[in-house]
């Protein structure tokens, strides 16, 4: 009898001292980090002139804190890990910064090259790739330690001339997907062995590809073609079957305008069986028929698109323009491909993210100093946040998407 009590009153004692270790623990990870946050409902705000970030609530529209010390941030994009704790920041100087959402610091930084054109993080999660521009290449890293693993040069031709590398996706299989400017070609690196990756080239696929996207699935890539028209098209489920132009004749007939800022292709979005591309040099958004990758309708648009960005249902296009018409952003409607609303946030609209779910969007108007939150069904701005010089927004459910 007594010997039970004694175990009983073991026990017990055991399972006091276990709650009081946890109740400890919680306090002081509360004390240390402040409000507990949700890694979902992060986002993380560029401000190119001052060299930092923001880290902002996506929910309840709010600053965070601010990292500073990050480089040069002139074409600066953003990943994110896969449990959307640490954004992996690439700075046109060459910077790759790890940033940590939770502890709102600096977690590593290296400078890899002399300048660099973004990044994207592998399928599992433990790579991170950047494309360089000087010296021209791939490198690859780890994400835990930001390790070089791996350099690809991107060399070309008898003379071995090496060529700015741009439109570096994520693709499945644990793949990079990306597109030489110079040497007109498209590479799909294998990286299932990170310290010797092997690449698969694809020459001759157009003249000058500047950027590129792959489609929400990762069956398509898609680079876009500066030194003529159309677009160049890789099947990534039959990579043996090369790469395919499409929308050669587009615009050949066309006057060219001066491109005043280079659309982005990774703004592109598909929305059942259309996708929406930027032409360059135009005053246009295309419609496409992903089914045969023929053209459908020619939008008209304010001014040359840089964004063409789709709520999250496919329902809405979101557009923003280049210099001279900067300040202006337009909503199309999928449904008749018109144009249903015209905003004017203010000067220099660069950038454009929907809240997961799509209820919002957060627009960077640099010559403001301002984030703007707008109600996408009723175009009601609804928040506005003070940033200096905000040049782009990333939000940490991009982790769960391919080719972001």
């Amino acid at each position: 009898m007594v010997r039970a009590l004694t175990i009983s009153l073991g026990v017990h004692m055991n399972q006091i001292i276990r709650k009081v270790i946890i109740a400890v623990s919680l306090l002081w990870v509360c004390e240390a980090s402040g409000d507990l946050r949700a890694t979902g409902d992060l986002g993380v705000v560029i401000e190119r002139e001052t060299a930092s970030v923001q880290i902002v609530n996506t929910s309840k529209p709010a600053v965070l804190s601010r990292i500073e010390g990050l480089g040069d941030l002139s074409h600066a994009s953003v990943v994110f890990s896969r449990d959307q704790r640490y954004a992996y920041v690439f700075g046109r100087d060459g910077g790759l910064t790890k940033i940590d959402l939770l502890l709102d610091k600096i977690d590593k930084r290296v400078i890899q090259a002399g300048n660099s054109i973004g990044g994207a993080i592998s399928q599992d999660g433990k790579l991170i790739a950047v494309s360089n521009y000087t010296p021209g290449g791939v490198k690859i890293f780890s994400a835990d330690t930001l390790e070089q693993l791996a350099e690809i040069p991107a060399s070309y031709g008898e003379e071995n001339k090496l060529s700015k590398v741009v439109g570096l996706v994520d693709a499945p299989g644990q793949h990079f997907v990306c597109s030489l400017f110079e040497a007109n070609e498209i590479w799909l690196i294998d990286a299932k062995n990170p310290r010797e990756p092997s690449v698969k080239k694809f020459k001759d696929i157009g003249k000058q590809p500047y950027d590129a996207l792959l489609s929400p699935d990762g069956h398509y890539y898609a680079a876009g073609l500066f030194g003529e028209k159309g677009l160049a098209l890789l099947d990534l489920w039959q990579p043996e079957k090369g790469v395919e132009p499409i929308l050669e004749d587009y615009g050949k007939d066309d006057e060219q305008l001066p491109v005043y800022k280079m659309p982005h292709l990774e703004g592109w979005t598909m929305a059942g069986d259309w996708l929406f591309v930027p032409a360059i040099g135009q005053h246009e958004v295309l419609v496409i028929d992903k089914r045969d990758w023929a053209l459908v309708k020619r939008i008209p648009v304010a001014g040359q698109p840089v964004f063409v960005s789709g709520r999250p249902d496919g329902r809405q296009m979101w557009v923003n323009f280049a210099f001279p018409d900067n300040q202006t952003v337009q909503v199309i409607d999928v449904k008749d491909f018109n144009i249903i609303k015209t905003l004017q946030p203010g000067k220099a609209v660069l950038h454009m993210e929907f809240s997961p779910r799509g209820e919002a969007v957060w627009l960077a108007v640099r010559d403001e100093d301002s984030v703007m939150v707008y109600d996408t069904e009723t175009f009601a701005e609804t928040a506005r946040l003070p940033a200096y010089k905000p040049s782009g927004v990333f939000f940490s459910d991009r982790a769960n998407r391919i080719g972001w």
